[in-house]
C-alpha cells in the first residue's frame, strides 16, 4: 500500500497511480459490454430483421469484425503521434455511442427496417438503399468506436504506473474484465435481443457504451496523460525512403562511411559495418554531402539513418513471414465463426423444454475454452514442460500447437457438418428455407472448444514473438500485431468465402441445399500447407532476444 501511495504522490503529483484503476477497470466493462454485445448477434439481427441473405449477413458480419480488429492499430498510431491515449479513447467512445444508438434506433423504428417476412419464406422484402444505408453507417460508426478504445485504453491503463509489477497486474485484471465483459454480453445481452426484443438488446448496449464512457470522464482528474512521443512506423518509413532514394550508390565496407549517430555511437557499436542481411537497406546509412551537419546531427532526416534504424527495419523484415502465416492461421477462425452461427440457425438449439440457446451465444464457448485452457497451461502444462526439457516452451513452439488444433477444429467442422447434412437430407429438408434439422447444436461444441485451446496457444506465443523480438522503438505497437492479423484475417475470410461462393455451389443461402462440409476441408488443406510454410519460416527464423533470455536463465539456474 506504501509502494502504490508513494507512486501517486511521486514528483508531487496525484495524478497516476492505483486510484485510477476503478474508472479505467469501469470504462473496460462498459465498452466490452457494449461492444461485443451488438456484434455477437449481428448475423442473426440481419438475417431475422433485415431479411439479409445468410451468407451475405456472413460477409457483412465478418468485414464488422475486422473494422473492429483494425482499428485499435490505428487508434495507437494516432495517439502515440498525435493525441495521445486519452483523447483517442474518449473520442472513440462518443463515435461508439452514436453508431449503438443508431443502430438501436433501426429496430425500434419500423421505418427504418423493411416489413417482417415469415419465417421460411422466399417471398421477403429486401432492404431499401435508405435502410442499408443507415444500417452501414451505424456498424461503421460501431466498429471505428469500439476498434478506437479496445487497445487504447489499456495502454492508458498502463501508463498510469512506473512499476512494471503494478503494470503486470493491471494488464491481468484488464483481460479478465475484457474476458467476463465478453462472456456475459455474448450470454445475457443476446438472450434478450432474441427472447425479450432487440430494441432492448441493442439499448443495453448503448447504455453499457454510456456508462463505460461516465467512467472514463469520471477519472480524467487523476489520470496522468502521456504526451505524443510522434509515431514509431516514421523510422520505418524513413529508412525504405532514404533506401530508394540511395539506390545507385555502391555499397562500401569501410565503417566511417556509415552513420551511428551524433557521437558515432548507439546501441550497435561503431567498430563493425552494418549485417549483410538485407544489405540492400545498408545505402539508407551511407553518408553523403550534406545529410550530417558539422554537429553530427542529421541535416536531412529522410536521407539518411543510423545503422541502428536500418538494422531495426531488417528485424522487421525477418519476422514479416511468420506474421504473414498467422494470418492465414487467423483466416479459417473468421470463417469458422460466422458459418458456425448460420449452422446452429438451422438446428435444434433446446436445452430442455423451455430454454433455446439463442445462435449468436453459441461462439461464447471459444471464448470460455480460451480463457480456462490459458490457466491450465499456464499454471500446469508450461511448468510441466519445463521440469521435462529445463527450458520453457518457446512462442513459435506455442504458435506451432496452435496450427495444429486449428486444423483439427476445422476438420471437427467438416465431419460435423457431414453429419448434418446427411440428416437434412435424410428428413428432405432441402429446398425448405428456415427448416430446423433434427440434430443438436451441442454438436458444434467440440470444434469451438478445439479452437479456443489453439487460441490459448498461439495467441500467447505470437504476443511473445513480437514483443520480444521486434526493435526498442517498436516495443509499444508489438502487440498490436495481434489485432492487426485478426482484422486482416476476417477481410481475408470475407474474400474466401466470397470466391467460394462465385466459383463452386457449396454456399448456397439455404445450407440445407449445400456443401458447407466441403468449404471446412478446404480449409483443413490450407490450414495443413499453411502450417508447411510456418514450419519453414520457423526453421529458418533465429531468435534475436527470445533464446539469450533462455540462455541467461539457464546461466542464472546453473
Amino acid at each position: 500500500m506504501e509502494g502504490r501511495e508513494a507512486q501517486i504522490c511521486s514528483s508531487g503529483s496525484k495524478r497516476g497511480g492505483w486510484i485510477t484503476f476503478p474508472f479505467i477497470i469501469g470504462a473496460t466493462a462498459g465498452f466490452t459490454l457494449g461492444g461485443v454485445g451488438w456484434i455477437s448477434n449481428l448475423i442473426v439481427y440481419l438475417i431475422q430483421v433485415f431479411n439479409v441473405k445468410s451468407i451475405n449477413a456472413a460477409q457483412i458480419y465478418n468485414i464488422s469484425n475486422g473494422c473492429t480488429n483494425l482499428f485499435p492499430v490505428i487508434g495507437a498510431i494516432v495517439a502515440d503521434s498525435f493525441f495521445g491515449t486519452f483523447s483517442v479513447a474518449a473520442v472513440s467512445a462518443c463515435i461508439s455511442l452514436l453508431g449503438i444508438i443508431l443502430l438501436t434506433l433501426t429496430s425500434a423504428l419500423d421505418s427504418l427496417r423493411p416489413q417482417p417476412c415469415d419465417n421460411g419464406s422466399s417471398l421477403c422484402t429486401p432492404p431499401s438503399k435508405l435502410q442499408y444505408a443507415i444500417l452501414y453507417t451505424s456498424l461503421a460508426l460501431a466498429c471505428i468506436g469500439s476498434g478506437g478504445t479496445r487497445f487504447t485504453i489499456a495502454t492508458m491503463g498502463a501508463n498510469q504506473f512506473n512499476n512494471p509489477k503494478d503494470q503486470g497486474i493491471f494488464f491481468n485484471w484488464f483481460f479478465f474484465t475484457f474476458y467476463i465483459g465478453s462472456v456475459v454480453s455474448g450470454t445475457a445481452i443476446v438472450y434478450i435481443q432474441g427472447n425479450v426484443s432487440w430494441k432492448w438488446g441493442f439499448g443495453l448496449c448503448a447504455i453499457a457504451n454510456f456508462i463505460g464512457l461516465a467512467f472514463l470522464l469520471l477519472g480524467n482528474r487523476f489520470y496522468f496523460h502521456d504526451k505524443p512521443q510522434g509515431s514509431p512506423f516514421t523510422g520505418i518509413v524513413r529508412v525504405i525512403i532514404a533506401t530508394i532514394q540511395k539506390w545507385k550508390l555502391q555499397h562500401s565496407s569501410k565503417i566511417e562511411d556509415y552513420y551511428y549517430g551524433h557521437d558515432g555511437i548507439t546501441e550497435i557499436a561503431a567498430t563493425t559495418t552494418p549485417k549483410k542481411s538485407f544489405r540492400f537497406l545498408n545505402r539508407a546509412a551511407l553518408k553523403t554531402d550534406g545529410d550530417v551537419g558539422s554537429d553530427g546531427f542529421i541535416a536531412k532526416p529522410w536521407k539518411i539513418c543510423t545503422v541502428q534504424q536500418v538494422e531495426d527495419v531488417k528485424t522487421l523484415f525477418r519476422i514479416f513471414p511468420l506474421w504473414s502465416s498467422s494470418i492465414f492461421l487467423g483466416t479459417p477462425i473468421g470463417v469458422q465463426a460466422s458459418l458456425t452461427v448460420i449452422q446452429a440457425l438451422t438446428m435444434d438449439r433446446h436445452l430442455g423444454p423451455h430454454f433455446q440457446i439463442p445462435a449468436g451465444s453459441i461462439l461464447v464457448i471459444s471464448l470460455i475454452s480460451t480463457a480456462i485452457f490459458l490457466t491450465i497451461v499456464d499454471r500446469f502444462l508450461s511448468p510441466m514442460w519445463k521440469k521435462l526439457t529445463h527450458r520453457s516452451p518457446t512462442p513459435l513452439q506455442q504458435i506451432g500447437l496452435g496450427h495444429v488444433l486449428n486444423i483439427l477444429s476445422m476438420a471437427t467442422s467438416a465431419l460435423v457438418e457431414s453429419k448434418r447434412l446427411k440428416k437434412a437430407r435424410a428428413h428432405h429438408l432441402q429446398g425448405q428455407p428456415g427448416a430446423i434439422v433434427p440434430m443438436l447444436a451441442l454438436w458444434l461444441i467440440p470444434q469451438l472448444v478445439l479452437v479456443g485451446i489453439g487460441e490459448a496457444f498461439h495467441f500467447p506465443g505470437q504476443v511473445a514473438l513480437y514483443y520480444q523480438e521486434f526493435p526498442t522503438s517498436l516495443k509499444s505497437t508489438s502487440t498490436a500485431m495481434i489485432a492487426l492479423i485478426i482484422g486482416i484475417s476476417f477481410y481475408m475470410s470475407t474474400v474466401l468465402i466470397d470466391l467460394v461462393q462465385r466459383i463452386t455451389g457449396w454456399l448456397p443461402n439455404n445450407i440445407n441445399n449445400g456443401r458447407l462440409d466441403n468449404m471446412y476441408w478446404l480449409l483443413v488443406v490450407g490450414g495443413v500447407v499453411n502450417f508447411g510454410y510456418f514450419l519453414v519460416c520457423a526453421c529458418l527464423y533465429k531468435y534475436q532476444n527470445v533464446e539469450k533470455g533462455e540462455e541467461s536463465k539457464s546461466g542464472t539456474n546453473n
